[in-house]
């Protein structure tokens, strides 16, 4: 299965081997962004590896150099002037330049680049197409949780209605070119079907309102006229209805695809092309799903107990990475470390969806094949968390495995803890119940609210699981009466912002209030019993799973997913052979000397793809399910979604979802609806826009006279490091291997 970290790091390392200057060295220019998404998957030994001398950032005051440089940038009009500003006015900071944009450069700015004077020190132009960011291997996000403000937000007032609209599609036009990097990353052009709810309407600044809606048909049009012949302005009118965020987004990505497929008739790159076996079978098409997260407001309140889930879940991970604990040193002492919860953690991939039971009894295994290969170790073996902690103090010859078996052994026993401590037996047999609708017998709970009460009263209950408790009550009652709600507030002693996050479940469709008179909600897509589980506590299942093993058999409903295009069932071959003719005369293929663009690697498995993508924030249980399902499918499945989301987060965000984000942690002054643009460039240049620093004050150097390189002029600008490009290459081989493994290669 092609891995998107690995699929990403060998873009990246492609673009830069691609560039052989004559002097063998090479400078690497990066701007704040693509930094980051490049040490997201690269080591900077791995970059200065490939010949690079030196990186700088293309923002800083930099000195002119005797190399060529390879460009990686985001695609801004402010980078591309940054570009020109270097071979103007009599300036020519390299010798040559590469330029790599990590996202598609619009033909603008490529207009802008190639009638520029730096046109003739322009060496080959390349999109990347790899603005998203890897998370694991099988996961991708966005980063941007604030967008859950833009999609279920209710505009302020019936006037803002248009503004929040307009907001809310800008932001989908984002989302959709990056799910299309991810998509052309994979060398794969899907089927895209989205999710369409019938128990509710359009949410937040979708539902539909007089100021977004087209203008209602002559009354008395419709009385006579069949469906079919209505009218255009009948079906206008209606279309508000069912205009869902991931209709609106399936539709958006369908068209970059389709775009980029014009420009690029070659893609996806065929098996033959891509593979050096000609015995390979073709990849079957595959699917892209899109989804939010409304359709399963369930799964973030249930306490997951597999040890990824339930580590996010009660411990402060920053982002689902990085952990401070405490480690035993070799003399004895403690000390803070943070460490990163990677791929690269192979302990932490053999794991973490790994029930937290069986996570246990797999670390003590390997701890104690470890004791026995590695140290020599003589008796019984670690019989418990307790006595692991105890033989580790004693291990300081092996340091890097002593630290991550220290890790995963402070997590583990620190979430223990926390499940007695909490009443996390009892509190989850209550959330399963209520998210299942069964006991664990598999009768109907009879004596739900009797079990519950006791633990709302309980002052041994923290108050973010009693919301949890009531929040998936509610739903499983398919909403109360506004009386019962304000008991079960009560005995919770909830505060007016857990109240608010509770009540605020209506923005994402759910009905928490009940008359006695109100039917069933009806839903299509529903919770399935599942008689193999083991852990009573454990056998909720995410919907998702649902939709992707009905999708995955060809049962799931057309009408609850339906395809923006074609579909698997309807798609003739020779539909499937047709490509629009390729714009020949694009200016990108113009000039034959710029470089063509990298075909990615793929291995000679024909598996096929389903992409699932989560407006809204996607579960560390839902991420599980993709995993789980690659393998019980044989499948290769994907997952990404504007962020990842703990319970904790999910409940702090629905506590003020209802006044726009304030006082959110992803957007504190909430969502703002005053900068809407024109053009969606002048989006993306204010989403990258980085301030130019003031040029620094540099004090006169003496130079030496036999200097053969103006790179040996180069100085340390005031809060940062540098290194003499010159130093690296003219000293032996010893010294620059030495050179690179020193920090302060990014001169910033």
């Amino acid at each position: 299965m092609a891995s998107l970290i690995t699929a990403v790091r060998s873009k990246l390392l492609q673009a830069i081997r691609s560039v052989n200057p004559p002097g063998r060295w090479k400078i690497l220019v990066v701007d704040e962004h693509s930094q980051k998404l490049l040490g997201s998957v690269l080591k900077q030994f791995d970059i200065l590896e490939e010949n690079v001398t030196l990186i700088e950032s293309i923002s800083s005051h930099r000195e002119p150099q005797q190399f060529e440089a390879v460009y990686l940038l985001m695609p801004t009009t402010q980078n591309v002037n940054r570009i020109i500003k270097d071979f103007s006015d009599g300036r020519q900071q390299y010798l040559g330049a590469h330029l790599f944009f990590v996202d598609g450069l619009s033909e603008t700015l490529f207009e802008h680049l190639t009638t520029s004077p730096a046109e003739p020190h322009l060496k080959g132009l390349q999109d990347l197409f790899v603005n998203f960011w890897a998370t694991e291997a099988q996961t991708f996000s966005l980063q941007s949780p604030g967008l859950f403000f833009n999609t279920y937000s209710p505009p302020r007032n019936e006037a803002a209605f248009k503004s929040a609209r307009l907001k809310l599609e800008e932001e989908l036009r984002f989302v959709s070119k990056t799910i299309a990097n991810v998509c052309i990353t994979l060398n794969e052009f899907p089927y895209v079907r989205y999710y369409m709810p019938t128990h509710h309407t359009p949410l937040g600044p979708l539902k539909p309102n007089d100021q977004t809606r087209a203008p209602p048909p002559p009354e008395g049009s419709g009385r006579w006229r069949t469906n079919l012949a209505r009218g255009d302005a009948a079906r206008a009118y209606e279309v508000a209805d069912t205009d869902f965020v991931t209709k609106l987004l399936a539709f958006m990505i369908q068209q970059n695809l389709d775009e980029y497929r014009r420009v690029n008739p070659e893609f996806p790159v065929s098996a033959q092309l891509r593979s050096t076996k000609a015995s390979d079978p073709p990849r079957p098409r595959g699917t892209l799903i899109i989804t939010d997260r409304s359709m399963d407001t369930v799964a973030p309140f249930i306490h997951e107990f597999t040890y990824q889930a339930m580590c996010n879940d009660l411990l402060q991970i920053d982002d689902g990475t990085k952990y401070m604990y405490k480690f035993q040193s070799s003399v004895g002492s403690y000390e803070d470390k943070i460490a990163t919860l990677s791929d690269a953690d192979s302990v932490w991939t053999t794991v973490r969806h790994m029930h937290m039971r069986e996570a246990i009894d797999k670390l003590m295994a390997d701890f104690n094949k470890f004791m026995e290969e590695n140290a020599g170790f003589k008796g019984e073996g670690a019989a418990s968390l307790n006595d692991m902690k105890d033989m580790l103090a004693n291990l300081p010859q092996y340091q890097e495995q002593r630290e991550k078996f220290s890790l995963h052994l402070n997590m583990a026993q620190d979430c223990m803890n926390l499940f007695e401590k909490h009443k996390l037996p009892l509190v989850a047999n209550v959330e399963q119940c209520c998210a299942t609708g069964l006991t664990a017998e598999g009768k109907t709970p009879k004596t739900l609210v009797e079990e519950m009460v006791p633990l709302l009263d309980s002052q041994e209950v923290i108050n973010a699981n009693k919301v949890r408790m009531v929040a998936l009550y509610i739903q499983h009652r398919d909403g109360v009466p506004d009386e019962d709600r304000r008991r079960l507030y009560q005995h919770a002693r909830l505060s007016m912002t857990d109240q608010d996050a509770v009540n605020s479940l209506v923005h994402l469709g759910v009905r928490i209030s009940r008359g006695p008179s109100d039917k069933d909600t009806k839903k299509k897509l529903k919770q399935k019993t599942s008689s193999d589980d083991e852990y009573e506590l454990s056998r909720y299942r995410p919907l998702l799973r649902t939709v992707i093993e009905e999708h995955s058999t060809n049962k799931l409903d057309p009408t609850l997913f339906p395809y923006v295009k074609d579909s698997p069932i309807v798609l003739s071959p020779a539909a499937s052979l047709k490509q629009t003719t390729p714009q020949t005369a694009s200016l990108r293929s113009a000039k034959p000397s710029w470089h063509k663009a990298v075909r990615p690697n793929a291995l000679a498995e024909s598996k096929q793809r389903v992409i699932v993508f989560v407006v809204g924030g996607m579960t560390y249980s839902e991420i599980r399910e993709a995993y789980s399902l690659s393998t019980l499918l044989n499948k290769d499945i994907y997952i990404g979604s504007t962020h990842a989301i703990t319970p904790r987060n999910f409940i702090d965000d629905l506590k003020v979802v209802e006044i726009a984000g304030v006082g959110s942690r992803a957007v504190p002054n909430g969502v703002s609806l005053a900068t809407v643009h024109n053009t969606y460039q002048e989006y993306y240049d204010e989403k990258y826009f980085t301030p130019d620093p003031p040029v620094p004050q540099r004090p006169t150097l003496s130079v030496p006279k036999d200097s053969k390189h103006s790179a040996n002029k180069l100085t340390k600008t005031p809060s940062s490091y540098s290194t003499s490009s010159a130093s690296l290459v003219g000293s032996g081989t010893v010294e620059k291997e030495e050179k690179k493994k020193k920090k302060g290669l990014f001169r910033f």
